[in-house]
């Protein structure tokens, strides 16, 4: 039992990244399906390298989809829109190889989609994270990080960092005090010790331009003064020359960046990634739930930070386990937690779907800039799971 200084650092990547590429074209997929048949089974995944995109999986709906438009349109908006960048969404050759849902998992989730038996769409395990030390109940390595990408975008698009292109990643390293007397693990921030952003650019931009720009106009405006001192360093394009990047750069491929999608390595993670998956697959559907429950409990000043765990069998409706963790934070003991959740919280997948209304196009604003933490921007509806619920105890 002590007080002692940690450093721990979380990572974010803008939406030109590979990978997030490919998260955000398998959610243009889901959206698509979705508005056309809000029941529509859906596991799309998408990778993409030089010049060419691929969607596959399983997908059974009843409408029909224009898989040209769906992920042109996406990685249009995403950015790449010239061959230079290793990527033209006007020119890119697109394979798709999608087929219907397996009828033997079908059959596991055969009661009927209005039924409260609806089982899990598979077997798995999903964590859900809430700390008090930011407004938005995220961890703050991760939260700063993820608003230096956001800042990166914004900039980019508005023409102050023109010689920006899509893909980027930013890295935090927080010096924390960590607390462990009394049984509790009370996280304090310090200072920060690192700032770490990589982002592909254009041929003729020097290093020396690139590196006053981050700092002035991406790093400056986002990171709090009182945090920043004469030791934190600062790491801006180490590589030294980031022209090619994208799909070009690097292959990418659906659901390899879950820590950027969650709580920057805080927590836990059971493993399963989100996008490209319909609500009843409840890798996606019960971490948003777990998140739910998280920050609701925190909201409530009934605990600093808590971790939820919940796991599902395949064709089963309840919870195999709930498991909340306060890290000795909580006003009361974590039986009395979860009894508290268990109170106020359905969490069988036909509960999380209805009580956070997730048949509605509304994953796409999901698949880039993180899951949780987030407001609905674009006014479609997203992120539901953040508003915490009014607890009765």
């Amino acid at each position: 039992m002590s007080v002692r200084k940690i450093l721990f650092s979380s990572e974010h990547v803008t939406e030109g990244h590979p990978d997030k590429l490919c998260d955000q074209v398998s959610d243009a997929v889901l959206d698509a399906c979705l508005a056309v048949d809000p029941v529509a089974k859906v596991a799309c995944e998408t990778c993409t390298k030089t010049g060419m995109v691929m969607v596959f999986g399983e997908i059974t709906c009843k409408g029909t989809i224009d898989y040209q438009k769906v992920v042109r349109d996406a990685v249009k908006d995403i950015g790449f829109d010239n061959g230079d960048k290793g990527l033209d969404y006007k020119s890119l050759n697109l394979l798709v190889a999608i087929e219907q849902q397996s009828p033997d998992i079908a059959q596991s989730m055969d009661k009927g989609w209005e039924d409260e038996n609806l089982g899990a769409g598979d077997q798995g395990m999903m964590f859900g994270y809430a700390t008090d030390e930011t407004e938005t109940l995220m961890p703050l390595s991760y939260e700063l990080a993820r608003q230096l990408a956001k800042k990166h975008r914004e900039l980019r698009l508005n023409g102050e960092l023109a010689w920006a292109r899509p893909d980027a990643k930013t890295q935090v390293t927080i010096e924390y005090e960590l607390d462990t007397r009394n049984g509790k693990q009370l996280l304090t921030p310090l200072r920060i010790e690192a700032i770490l952003i990589s982002t592909q650019h254009d041929e003729d931009v020097s290093n020396e331009q690139i590196s006053k720009d981050l700092k002035e106009k991406v790093i400056k405006p986002v990171c709090p003064a009182n945090l920043l001192d004469e030791n934190t360093k600062y790491w801006l394009n180490p590589s030294g020359r980031f022209v090619i990047g994208g799909p070009q750069g690097d292959g990418g491929l659906t659901g390899r960046k879950i820590i950027v999608d969650t709580y920057g390595g805080w927590g836990a993670h059971g493993g399963g990634a989100f996008s490209g998956k319909d609500p009843s697959k409840v890798d996606r559907s019960a971490a948003y739930a777990a998140r739910w429950v998280a920050k609701s409990l925190v909201a409530a000043g009934l605990a600093k930070r808590v971790l939820v765990q919940l796991a599902y069998a395949i064709g089963v409706a309840d919870p195999l386990s709930i498991h909340v963790d306060s890290y000795g934070t909580g006003t009361v003991d974590d039986e009395k937690l979860l009894e508290i959740v268990n109170k106020n919280f359905k969490l069988r997948p036909y509960d999380i779907i209805k009580d956070l209304d997730l048949r509605r196009p509304i994953y796409y604003p999901t698949a880039r800039f993180g899951h949780f933490g987030r407001e609905d921007e674009t006014k479609v509806g997203s992120f539901t799971w953040e508003t915490p619920k009014k607890l009765e105890y």
